[in-house]
């Protein structure tokens, strides 16, 4: 019992210091700002097989840098069907933030990187391939925000998707 004690008490310890890190936000691509994204794309329906769009897609030139919006943890970097070329941070209040549709990745996993750290460049790949180059970027909470269920399509995953147009401006 001692040992499930401390156990509990360390995770809980963890889960608290990652709630409490500050956060260091940067727009994901070198030079743009608000201008390079649709405010509105966040939840617009119909959005292909996805249903809603669950975040923003920032465009710009084949090659631009992708920086990291916060410092973190690289959980993953590799090749998916829709998004492509991806990588995937772990970063402060246990948020994931996905980046998509990368041209390189300059970025392994399991390393850590600052806010404003090159992780990859803008590019077409995945389901965007033939389409203008941007970074499709997602913000997911690990730990969900139950007020944030709506009645929209897809609306329970609200608890857990952030609006990155928001999230971005906060800065």
């Amino acid at each position: 019992m001692k040992i499930a004690k401390i156990l509990g008490l360390t995770l809980l310890a963890v889960l608290v210091a990652g709630l409490l890190l500050p956060e260091r936000i940067q727009i994901p691509v070198a030079g743009a700002s608000a201008k390079d994204w649709n405010s509105k794309s966040f939840w617009f329906e119909p959005w292909g097989s996805s249903g809603v769009h669950k975040g923003i897609d920032i465009f710009g030139k084949t090659g631009t840098p992708v920086l990291s919006t916060t410092d973190g943890v690289v959980l993953f970097t590799g090749e998916i069907a829709k998004g492509g070329k991806v990588v995937l941070v772990l970063g402060p209040r246990w948020r994931l933030h996905y980046f998509a549709h990368l041209d390189s990745i300059r970025t392994g996993a399991f390393s850590f990187v600052a806010s404003g750290d090159a992780i990859g460049t803008l590019g077409a790949s995945g389901n965007a391939q033939g389409k203008p180059a941007h970074l499709h970027y997602s913000i997911v909470r690990m730990l969900p925000a139950p007020w944030k269920v709506d009645g929209a399509t897809q609306g329970v995953k609200k608890a857990f998707f952030i609006d990155p147009h928001a999230y971005l401006l906060e800065r």
